[in-house]
């Protein structure tokens, strides 16, 4: 309470930090711990429109999700941005590779450690096949559809070379906006031929900077300092917690009223989570 009262009436430049750390999709999947809009909108409100903002820092370290939560996010970012008349620096941790670089882009820079990954600028879509398993275990698979391609890339009957066709198109229109986005916000900082840069590929910041994908490196508290002053105030704009979870206590989830639903859930969540970060070596 005496920090708050402190940083509340202390003098000096204050640049609000919003945190957008995690896979990117949208509210209520893996658990509550994604990015989404609904999370997300209501922090970069509230950075916006702190009182004496000179800028909005964005902490960043995600490796990406859902292409439409991370157009939604970026585009809010940009509206406050141009509403309020701020300039937005994002700094990147870990990785803001795929998503989480459609985020850093919403920048109007975009500062790293020499040694976060960076770029994966392209689509992807991941599954099992499990035909040959249900047919070992005796198992037979019932699917009744109005509309012949409502099936399409069904986990349980083989793969059609017509459903993949398909899904490389929706693929490479979601692709294409990617990069529009890209090349809209990145222009020409952008030194990399696009036939290397838009391949998915992602190098760490050092590589990054060389084809315009960084503007520079350093830390947030350091570089802010540098730029602001060294009395700046960075205060981080997280969620509001609510009065049960401040007593440490919580509703719903595993902790109470959980089951094996819900533990299911989870894991599976926590799974899909993880590999979305050991694809960066994370």
């Amino acid at each position: 309470m005496l920090d708050w009262i402190r940083n509340r009436f202390r003098r000096g430049p204050v640049v609000p930090v919003v945190r957008l750390s995690g896979v990117i999709a949208s509210g209520g999947l893996l658990g509550g711990r994604s990015l989404s809009m609904e999370s997300v909108a209501p922090l970069l409100k509230r950075a916006f429109e702190t009182r004496g903002a000179k800028a909005v820092a964005l902490s960043l370290n995600s490796p990406g999700g859902s292409p439409v939560q991370s157009a939604l996010i970026a585009q809010r970012i940009r509206l406050h941005a141009t509403e309020k008349g701020l300039p937005v620096i994002a700094f990147v941790e870990d990785v803001a590779a795929s998503g989480g670089y459609w985020l850093a882009c919403a920048a109007d820079e975009i500062i790293a450690d020499p040694s976060s990954i960076v770029g994966s600028i392209g689509v992807i879509s991941s599954g099992f096949g499990f035909q040959d398993l249900i047919a070992r275990i005796g198992v037979e698979r019932r699917v009744h559809t109005s509309g012949e391609n409502k099936s399409m890339l069904d986990p349980f009957r083989p793969e059609q070379p017509d459903d993949v066709v398909r899904l490389k198109r929706l693929q490479a229109e979601i692709h294409d906006g990617f990069k529009d986005w890209i090349r809209q916000r990145r222009g020409k900082l952008l030194k990399g031929d696009e036939s290397m840069l838009f391949t998915g590929e992602f190098w760490t910041a050092r590589r990054g900077i060389e084809f315009g994908l960084v503007d520079g490196f350093g830390e947030l508290r350091a570089t802010l300092q540098a730029r602001y002053g060294d009395k700046v105030r960075l205060p981080v704009i997280g969620p509001r917690r609510r009065l049960l979870s401040r007593f440490g206590l919580q509703t719903g989830g595993l902790v109470i009223g959980g089951g094996i639903d819900n533990i299911g859930t989870a894991t599976l969540a926590a799974l899909e989570e993880r590999a979305l970060w050991q694809r960066f070596g994370l």
